[in-house]
């Protein structure tokens, strides 16, 4: 099949919008979409200038959203002096996992010269994932506490490293899958966080609308690769040759997401561009969600007693599950 833009052979065909791109092509619009994702969500600030850079922190896993989309802002401000990129892995203490993964960060961040910081779970909270999963002392899935702890590290590293925003590399389907959660949950309130945390645009200037809420009780969060299916970012990896590791954690039983992950490609399947569709309804529903949350005052925050994270009790949600942990 050619190329709908030139003629040569194409190496995908978009379901939902028709088209037939070849290798070229397809580069150049998975490109486009992450690069008018930046410009919409106003990720740029006003004040960015070569003497007063923003500092990006991306969360680099060595899967394939994370290293695409750290490639992508490299190729796009390698040299805009405005900008500042730091690659962030965090290492759960899973073995014959994140080693291979965190070989394909270090290939990626030497190949392209960024700096790259890592940080264990052994380190911060003397645990290790593998040990959390045999044990679970909490009767949860290994993914929830993982979650849990892999969220504290980022965003205190991110504030250490003075971010002025965390990336992480969540996809269109990572993203459709959370909306339709946080709807069938009926969590109003996680919507409107949704939609704080890093889903609205920032302030600026050319912005109409609706826009997020900042606090400084956590650094904001840009998600540029959430226009862009899952499919389409494995094969973008897979034509560019980039260091990524496929493998799935041996851990990971997120049954919920499961099944709302299979719905959903049978829905897409059957009715090309409903991901999309649900995203864009979603985005504006929960910019309504956010307003009417913020104009109720939300919930009252506190300070964590042992490390000062931001909570709604007297120790956060990661203090309480290192305890579990090692009180077993």
């Amino acid at each position: 099949m050619d190329c709908d833009k030139c003629g040569d052979q194409a190496v995908m065909n978009a379901a939902y919008s028709g088209l037939h791109l070849c290798e070229r092509h397809f580069f150049r619009s998975v490109e486009k979409r992450v690069r008018r994702r930046i410009r919409e969500d106003a990720l740029i600030g006003d004040d960015a200038s070569p003497e007063t850079p923003e500092n990006w922190v991306i969360g680099l896993s060595g899967g394939k959203d994370s290293v695409v989309l750290t490639h992508i802002l490299n190729e796009t401000f390698a040299n805009d002096p405005r900008i500042e990129l730091i690659a962030l892995t965090i290492h759960e203490g899973i073995e014959g996992y994140r080693d291979a993964s965190l070989e394909a960060c270090l290939d990626l961040t030497d190949e392209i010269d960024i700096r790259h910081e890592v940080i264990t779970y052994e380190d911060e909270f003397d645990l290790q994932m593998d040990d959390v999963a045999e044990t679970d002392p909490e009767g949860m899935a290994p993914c929830a506490y993982c979650g849990v702890f892999r969220r504290d590290i980022l965003s205190r590293y991110a504030e250490q490293f003075e971010a002025d925003k965390l990336f992480t590399g969540h996809n269109l389907d990572d993203e459709t899958q959370t909306a339709l959660m946080n709807i069938f949950e009926g969590d109003v309130a996680q919507i409107a966080k949704h939609f704080d945390a890093s889903l609205g645009r920032f302030e600026h200037p050319n912005n109409d609308g609706r826009t997020r809420t900042e606090t400084e009780a956590f650094i904001p969060r840009a998600k540029p690769l959430r226009d862009i299916p899952e499919k389409e970012i494995a094969l973008y990896a897979h034509l560019k040759d980039l260091p990524v590791h496929m493998a799935e954690c041996p851990h990971a039983s997120e049954a919920y997401r499961g099944e709302i992950q299979q719905l959903l490609l049978s829905l897409e399947e059957n009715h090309p561009g409903t991901r999309h569709s649900i995203m864009a309804g979603y985005e504006e529903l929960a910019g309504i969600a956010a307003e009417q949350y913020h104009d109720d005052g939300g919930p009252e925050l506190n300070e964590c007693e042992r490390c000062g994270a931001s909570t709604t009790q007297q120790l956060c949600r990661k203090c309480q599950l290192v305890d579990a942990v090692h009180a077993v």
